[in-house]
């Protein structure tokens, strides 16, 4: 009985483990964002962006909320900027990206 008990609860824990495993959302989208942005905008809280001028991300909620970046994203950011590229991100993309840039506000 005891055997079956154990036997039972390890199978449990070995299903479990790949879900505990699995980034979040917010993991994912910081891992995009310094993939894709961290070559000239600060990613985090507090440094500096690598190219002067380039805004951190951390203060794009003040100039647009961040729920209303997803459907730029999705039909894609274009600048006159020549050093930020022209993107467009799939919708999984756009959901860890905002789930990271909430986690800065």
């Amino acid at each position: 009985m005891l055997q079956r008990a154990l036997r039972h609860g390890l199978i449990g824990l070995l299903l479990m483990t790949p879900a505990l495993a699995a980034p979040s959302a917010e993991q994912r989208g910081k891992a995009f964002a310094k993939a894709n942005c961290a070559r000239c905008h600060a990613i985090d809280r507090a440094s500096r962006s690598p190219l002067e001028g380039a805004p951190p991300l951390r203060t794009l909620h003040r100039r647009y909320p961040i729920e209303t970046l997803g459907e730029a994203l999705a039909e894609g950011i274009y600048t006159g900027h020549a050093d930020m590229p022209a993107f467009e991100l799939s919708p999984d993309q756009i959901h860890d990206l905002l789930s990271y840039l909430k986690t800065l506000e």
